[in-house]
């Protein structure tokens, strides 16, 4: 198809085509009885989803020309899933109906700029009715009814999502992995600071059987620079001896003479040191230094910006934690002596460069952050039978954390389409005197019945009859349970 183009109603035929493709595929998956697909992989065995984002992007349609629209279609409903981290499937199906009714429109000679004007006025209208209904939760226990209601009824799922929030906050970072056990499903946490840097030596080790550094109660020394020589720290090196506590020092290296001293110190057993590289590079490391500084209670940090030098420190200057565990690759400290007020504003500072940035790599390293100064690091591990339920198991508990992330940033609302549903009630409101615009009004209108339709039908009940009873009874909490295929009080 090299160098093919194609125009009018071949165009509007392969949209079509590529919207229907797209929605039939992973409509199926949506809702509590939506069924699994199976996707064969280039490498590797066949893998079982329930994940409609990776049942669009695992289509590879034969047609080349479809296969471009499908990709277009990806790229616009994706950012449900990186906004949200769920929810894909349900954009995809709005969009996929609102494609299909535009090109009625559009054949019938209608404007497309004033089709689109009111498409964009009716979904404004949508988007303000959802956040005015929206719920805010907050218990251990609302947070394990959401998790588990986004991992279709699975409580066990969760619960442990819960505990790990309960753990590290709501800002903590949540990874799943899978686990190695037949029937494993476990939380563990970090708590506190973990960056991936280890001791520059392992003559620093107090744990040989862990080939681990354990210090509690340590002071905290950081330098934005490298540090080659002892004799400016001797004088601040012979006050911590005199407290018998040990001292961590984090710089963006320590060598040479500097830590030949520290190692012969360490190993005669006159100071209990260790020397860590600092996290990042550049400008990225002087901000997370800045931050372990606050998290800590550093009054300040070795710069020659800042015009800082190791001779001018005194053991005040220095911070402390309860804790710090160093490994080869990673270190972890355990509750700072920083405020929670200071802390708390490096955390609004960072959430507002988030808010700011263009940049979706600075974005995550900024989340990166975030997550290590608001909270800790909590590990769901998910086992199963073979590779393809690992994955599956693995899918399912990924999509409830993102809902349930999602579910606590912003709130809850009456679920199973019900809330999109019941927005038609706003748009009955909303006119225009231009035809054409009342048009692309109808067609969001109409489209806001697609997904509980699909998961009505995808319980083998008739969705006529039920979108019609819903509409009826004017209560915007009544929803419709797939799962008992009854009628209940969404809250």
């Amino acid at each position: 198809m090299a160098n093919e183009v194609i125009s009018g109603e071949q165009l509007q035929k392969v949209i079509r085509d590529a919207a229907d493709l797209v929605v039939s595929s992973a409509g199926v998956t949506l809702g509590p009885e939506g069924r699994p697909v199976i996707m064969s992989k280039s490498y590797g065995g066949p893998e079982v989803t329930k994940d409609g984002y990776k049942v669009i992007n695992n289509l590879k349609p034969e047609d080349e020309k479809i296969a471009k629209i499908v990709e277009l279609l990806n790229q616009a409903t994706s950012q449900a899933n990186e906004k949200a981290g769920d929810g894909t499937t349900t954009a995809t199906i709005l969009v996929g109906n609102m494609i299909k009714n535009a090109h009625k429109h559009i054949a019938a000679q209608r404007s497309r700029m004033k089709l689109k004007s009111g498409m964009k006025r009716a979904r404004d209208e949508v988007v303000k009715y959802i956040q005015s209904v929206a719920k805010k939760i907050n218990s251990e226990e609302e947070i394990a009814q959401v998790g588990s209601i986004s991992a279709n009824g699975n409580s066990e799922i969760g619960n442990k999502i819960a505990e790990a929030m309960n753990k590290v906050g709501k800002e903590g970072v949540i990874t799943v992995e899978e686990g190695k056990g037949l029937d494993e499903f476990s939380v563990s946490v970090v708590q506190g600071m973990v960056f991936d840097r280890g001791y520059v030596s392992p003559y620093f080790i107090t744990n040989p059987e862990k080939m681990i550094v354990e210090f509690d109660n340590p002071y905290v020394l950081l330098a934005n620079k490298k540090l080659s020589s002892i004799q400016p720290m001797v004088p601040l090196l012979e006050t911590i001896v005199r407290s018998n506590r040990a001292v961590v020092i984090i710089a963006e290296d320590v060598e040479g003479e500097a830590l030949t001293s520290l190692v012969l110190s360490k190993m005669r057993g006159s100071l209990n040191a260790c020397a860590v590289k600092a996290p990042g590079f550049g400008d990225r490391r002087s901000e997370m230094l800045e931050d372990i500084r606050i998290l800590t209670g550093a009054k300040t940090l070795v710069s020659d910006d800042l015009g800082v030098t190791v001779e001018s420190l005194t053991v005040e200057d220095l911070g402390t934690a309860k804790s710090i565990i160093i490994s080869k690759d990673s270190t972890t400290i355990v509750d700072g002596g920083g405020e929670k007020a200071a802390i708390d504003a490096r955390v609004k500072q960072i959430k507002t460069q988030i808010d700011k940035t263009t940049s979706d790599y600075d974005k995550e390293k900024l989340q990166e952050r975030l997550a290590k100064l608001a909270g800790g690091v909590a590990v769901l591990k998910v086992g199963g039978a073979t590779e393809v339920e690992v994955k599956e198991r693995k899918d399912r508990v990924e999509d409830a954390l993102h809902a349930t992330r999602a579910a606590v940033e912003e709130g809850i609302v009456p679920g199973g389409g019900a809330t999109l549903l019941s927005a038609i009630a706003v748009l009955e409101k909303l006119s225009s005197d231009d035809d054409d615009e009342q048009a692309g009004i109808n067609i969001v209108k109409s489209a806001l019945k697609a997904p509980i339709s699909q998961i009505v039908e995808n319980a083998g009940e008739d969705a006529s009859v039920i979108t019609y009873n819903l509409l009826e009874s004017k209560d915007p909490n009544r929803i419709f349970d797939a799962r008992e295929l009854k009628y209940v009080d969404a809250f």
